[in-house]
């Protein structure tokens, strides 16, 4: 798989990374087995992803575990994870941090850690710039070797970018959600990677989701019908959710012609974006895991990429 180097000063990723985000299982349902997790990683890994992305929050801990177990004595596997302020995670405090960090440490059981981000913003109490030096001290101390911040806007970045260069954002990012387009771009411009998630739209780029999907118990996406409710996905809301699907129908012959499926044209799209490094694609199924690798190796030509936001932005009918 091709890879491209994270911002100006990081590694060489692999273009598409694995995101164990499902592996901690309980946002997406019971996992069936932890084997078959640890399957699926090592699958990816060994079809060219060359880096994991976890977190401590991903099944309280469950996820660094796994992704640590799968990588194991695999040589050139970068892991990347992060801290979340508090109460879902460790907080934001320098203390906090640091201890946050010694514990993913020991339950991914590696020495250091090759990028730890901020999961998302919080200022409450502690101002960025002080979170943001004591994850410097992390990277001195010889505990990380880059960081990066998640869900983090323009104005956040500049403030952390004061104190140390801010080696990587995590934005969610797709085909059928590309509000961050702009920030992305600008990261670009900044010697910021940018590494995506959510590219395959929470699965609703896949094709395999219908309006009749019933999803497994536990499953976030069954749970988005109120339209006010914090950190809604508005495409999975009812109303929406017609729409949503009619436009990506629309890109199936596209697919069709290449050969490739609804994802891997979704991956590969997400990976040609400017100012993206590497698109992060999760699953607890080990084929779908090689297919998801695959797509680190398509080409798409500035006809074709037209032809897909074409696609997209066309109003459904």
């Amino acid at each position: 798989m091709r890879t491209r180097r994270l911002g100006s000063n990081g590694p060489e990723l692999s273009v598409v990374g694995f995101g164990a985000w499902e592996a901690g299982g309980t946002a997406w349902g019971a996992n069936d087995s932890d084997d078959e997790v640890v399957e699926a990683i090592r699958t990816g890994v060994d079809a060219g992803m060359n880096w994991v992305d976890t977190a401590e929050v991903y099944g309280s801990g469950v996820s660094e575990r796994l992704v640590g177990r799968a990588v194991a004595g695999r040589e050139g596997v970068l892991i990347a994870s992060k801290v979340a302020p508090a109460p879902e995670g460790s907080g934001f405090r320098p203390e906090q941090v640091r201890a946050a960090c010694e514990a993913s440490l020991g339950r991914l059981e590696v020495e250091t850690i090759d990028l730890y981000q901020l999961h998302w913003p919080d200022e409450e109490d502690t101002p960025v710039e002080d979170t943001w030096a004591a994850m410097a001290a992390l990277v001195e101390a010889g505990l990380v070797r880059w960081i990066g911040v998640s869900n983090f806007d323009r104005e956040p970045i500049v403030r952390c970018e004061a104190v140390r260069h801010v080696d990587s954002l995590q934005p969610r990012f797709n085909l059928l959600m590309q509000e961050e387009r702009a920030l992305i771009r600008w990261c670009g411009d900044h010697g910021t990677g940018v590494v995506s998630y959510a590219p395959l739209g929470f699965g609703l780029l896949t094709g395999a989701i219908t309006l009749d999907t019933a999803y497994p118990e536990g499953d976030w996406r069954s749970e988005t019908d109120d339209p006010n409710a914090p950190d809604v996905v508005p495409e999975f809301l009812p109303d929406r959710m017609p729409g949503v699907l009619t436009r990506v129908d629309r890109l199936r012959p596209i697919a069709d012609r290449l050969g490739l499926s609804l994802a891997q044209l979704a991956l590969a799209w997400n990976h040609h974006q400017p100012g993206v490094t590497s698109a992060i694609a999760g699953s607890r199924d080990p084929e779908h895991a090689r297919a998801n690798a695959a797509a680190g190796d398509v080409e798409l030509g500035p006809e074709t990429l037209e032809e897909i936001d074409a696609a997209i932005a066309e109003p459904a009918i």
